[in-house]
C-alpha cells in the first residue's frame, strides 16, 4: 500500500561546479566543459523526490518568492508528480545555492536561503496532512520548529536529519533533536568518534533510531529498542559523479523502507544502495532508483 509522507523543507535553485581539486586555486577562467549545471534541489525537494521515485505519496511544504525562479520550481516538480499546493510563494527571492565539487568526491556548498529563516509554518496550516500522514519529515530549518513540536504531541513518527553537528548542545538543532524519532546526521565535524557520539545523542535525547552517515565507509546505525550499533557497508559505485544530496538519498530511503514494514537494519542496507547508486548523477535531486534497482544491486551488495 502507498504510503503518505509529509515533507516540510527549503527549496532552492541549485547550481553545481566541477573543480579540479580543493582548495581552489585562483585563475580568472576556466571550461569546465558540461561541469557546470543548474537543477531544482533543496532538502525538501531531494526528499521529495526520492520518495516519490520509490513509490510514496508527498505532501510538500515549503516557501518561494514570487519570481521566475519559483515558477521553474513549481514546474519541475509537478513534472515528477509531487502536489505544490502547500508552497507559500511569500520570501522577498527564491533561495539559491552553488556546489563547488571536486573528483575525488569533496564538495563545498554555498547556500543563501534569503529570508526564509524569518518564516514560520503554523502547525493549523499543516494540520490535516499531519493528521492523515503515516510520518512527517520535518527538516532543520525554522520554519519547522513549531511544527515538529505539534507532529510529535499528535503521535505521528517524525524524522529529522541535522547534516553536521559538532557538539550534542547546538542551539540550532536542539528543537529538532529533542522531538525526532528518527534523527540523521553526518560524521563530518563530529567531536568524538561516531560510536561515541550516537550513545551520547541517545542519552540527552532518547531518539528511537539514530544514524549517522560516514561517506565511503557507510552508515552507523543505533536501534534504542535493543541497545544495538550496527555499522553498514557503503554500496560500492563504480562512477562516483558527485556525492552531493547522498545523505538526503539514504536519509530518504531509509524512512521509505521503515515505514513500509522493514526492520531498521533492513532498511539501513537498502538505502546504502539507493544513495550508492544516486551518486552517479550530478545534482542533488537526480539519479533517484526504484525498488526493483534496488532490490537487484543489493543482492550482491550485502546479501538479503
Amino acid at each position: 500500500m502507498k504510503k503518505t509522507i509529509l515533507v516540510s523543507g527549503l527549496l532552492n535553485i541549485e547550481t553545481t561546479v566541477a573543480v579540479k581539486g580543493f582548495p581552489v586555486e585562483y585563475y580568472p577562467i576556466d571550461y569546465p566543459f558540461f561541469g557546470v549545471n543548474s537543477n531544482v534541489s533543496g532538502v525538501g525537494c531531494n526528499i521529495s523526490k526520492a520518495l516519490t521515485a520509490l513509490g510514496d505519496s508527498v505532501e510538500l511544504f515549503s516557501f518561494t518568492g514570487s519570481d521566475d525562479a519559483s515558477d521553474l520550481i513549481t514546474r519541475d516538480l509537478e513534472r515528477s508528480g509531487i502536489s505544490t499546493g502547500h508552497i507559500r510563494r511569500t520570501l522577498k527571492s527564491t533561495p539559491a545555492s552553488v556546489v563547488l565539487y571536486a573528483p575525488d568526491g569533496k564538495r563545498q556548498i554555498y547556500c543563501d536561503l534569503k529570508d526564509i529563516q524569518d518564516q514560520t509554518l503554523l502547525p493549523d496550516q499543516a494540520e490535516s496532512s499531519i493528521k492523515s500522514a503515516d510520518l512527517a519529515i520535518l527538516c532543520n530549518i525554522n520554519f519547522n520548529r513549531e511544527l515538529i513540536k505539534y507532529a510529535r504531541k499528535s503521535g505521528i513518527i517524525t524524522a529529522t536529519d541535522v547534516h553536521v553537528l559538532g557538539s550534542i548542545d547546538d542551539d540550532y538543532n536542539r528543537d529538532f533533536m529533542e522531538n525526532a524519532d528518527i534523527l540523521f546526521l553526518s560524521d563530518e565535524h563530529l567531536p568524538c568518534a561516531p560510536e561515541d557520539f550516537i550513545r551520547q545523542l541517545h542519552a540527552r535525547f532518547r531518539n528511537k533510531i539514530i544514524v549517522i552517515g560516514m561517506g565511503a565507509k557507510g552508515a552507523l546505525l543505533f536501534e534504542a529498542d535493543c541497545n544495538r550499533l550496527t555499522l553498514v557497508p557503503a554500496f560500492k559505485n563504480a562512477k562516483v559523479v558527485n556525492t552531493v544530496g547522498a545523505g538526503d538519498a539514504l536519509f530518504s530511503a531509509f524512512l521509505h523502507f521503515y515505514i513500509k514494514g522493514f526492520n531498521a537494519l533492513d532498511s539501513l542496507k537498502r538505502a546504502v544502495v539507493f544513495a550508492g547508486i544516486k551518486i552517479g548523477f550530478n545534482g542533488a535531486a537526480l539519479g533517484f532508483s526504484d525498488e526493483a534497482a534496488i532490490e537487484k544491486a543489493i543482492i550482491s551488495h550485502v546479501g538479503r
